[in-house]
């Protein structure tokens, strides 16, 4: 018979170390699976973690899949911390991308170049805005968070297909669900000549290190954390816990919001209806990899982008099926959570008694 029995103390080096045993483990699992399919594991492997950064261009792409996971993740971040859970980035992502794209629409050959402020400052408030109605309805009706902020995701994606498939339907689009093309004046700087990384990775890191600040440097950060890790000390110190619901969510939906932004306004360039493409969920796997810590965070997200990445070439290249990035980010998931729990709690064998008979 198996027990878990709680450990006096967690080890410090393994708490730490416990994302790259979770990785460690993934890839090998991986390997296995690749094996099971017939296909080379070591060839299958590479697509994961070589493939993505062998060359400049590579290393670019990675860089676009890691920014929209990286500002999601670092607002989730901040709900999670004030045991807020936030799993409705997705429709905050697509509700940023909808307010983003509507204000690259309006666009013509009179247009500054400063509309670039005005879409991402609108992909913000759209954002804000959906997660708003989440902490409305916790705050004034007590419900649930998490039912709440996932079923708003599919009342976001309905948005977003009226959208593409009425009003912001292109005329000249040959009848197909999308927008037109956002003007040359409404795309996001990029970087570098030849790549498609933008301005977005600047703002995203620049995140990195207000959201460090704020947490760890700031009264509010300290209030937000602790009326996560302990409600009765927070109201006791005269912390407001309702206060600290809504700046985790407008702070989360803001910078789903701002993804989707950047996204839209960046390497899509309109309103399509496959905007969602699971960033507000993979988000979540990101932030528990990076152990809810800014700098945590960024090295997570580069390797959830080369699942993405790994995912799109071992279809192409192997003809394996897309939802082995699901796979990948499934396993990882689930292996994070054995090595935490076994950090925390020491698994011990025991015999039953037999009860006797009178």
């Amino acid at each position: 018979m198996l027990r878990l029995e709680a450990r006096p103390q967690a080890s410090k080096f393994w708490s730490y170390g416990s994302p790259l045993l979770a990785v460690l483990i993934t890839v090998i699992i991986g390997a296995i699976l690749f094996v099971a399919l017939g296909k080379d594991p070591v060839k299958g492997m590479l697509m994961f973690f070589w493939e993505p950064i062998n060359s400049s261009y590579a290393l670019g792409e990675l860089m676009v899949k890691s920014t929209p996971l990286l500002l999601i993740a670092l607002g989730l971040a901040v709900c999670f911390r004030t045991n807020v859970w936030n799993i409705g980035a997705e429709g905050q992502y697509v509700i940023g991308a909808v307010a983003a794209g509507w204000v690259a629409l309006q666009a013509d050959q009179n247009t500054s170049r400063w509309i670039v402020v005005a879409i991402m400052l609108a992909g913000v408030l759209g954002g804000m805005a959906w997660a708003a109605i989440t902490a409305f309805l916790r705050d004034r009706f007590n419900a649930n968070e998490i039912l709440t902020s996932l079923m708003l995701v599919y009342v976001a994606e309905l948005v977003l297909n009226y959208l593409v498939f009425g009003p912001l339907k292109d005329p000249e689009g040959y009848n197909f669900p999308q927008s037109k093309m956002f003007d040359a004046v409404t795309q996001i700087p990029r970087l570098m000549h030849g790549s498609r990384v933008s301005i977005g990775l600047l703002i995203a890191l620049a995140a990195v290190a207000v959201l460090w600040i704020f947490m760890y440097r700031t009264r509010a950060g300290f209030a937000q954390q602790v009326g996560g890790l302990a409600p009765a000390a927070a109201r006791y110190a005269g912390f407001s816990s309702r206060q600290a619901l809504w700046v985790a969510l407008l702070i989360s939906g803001g910078a789903a919001g701002l993804a989707g932004a950047l996204e839209v306004a960046g390497p899509i360039g309109q309103l399509t209806p496959y905007i969602p493409v699971g960033y507000g969920f993979a988000a979540i796997i990101v932030a528990f990899v990076g152990r809810l810590h800014p700098v945590g965070i960024v090295f997570s997200s580069i390797l959830m982008s080369m699942f993405y990445i790994g995912g799109e070439l071992a279809q192409s290249r192997l003809g394996l099926p897309k939802a082995l990035t699901d796979v990948f980010q499934g396993l990882l998931l689930f292996t994070l959570l054995g090595c935490d729990t076994l950090i925390a709690y020491r698994v011990q064998f025991t015999h039953a008694r037999k009860e006797g008979v009178a």
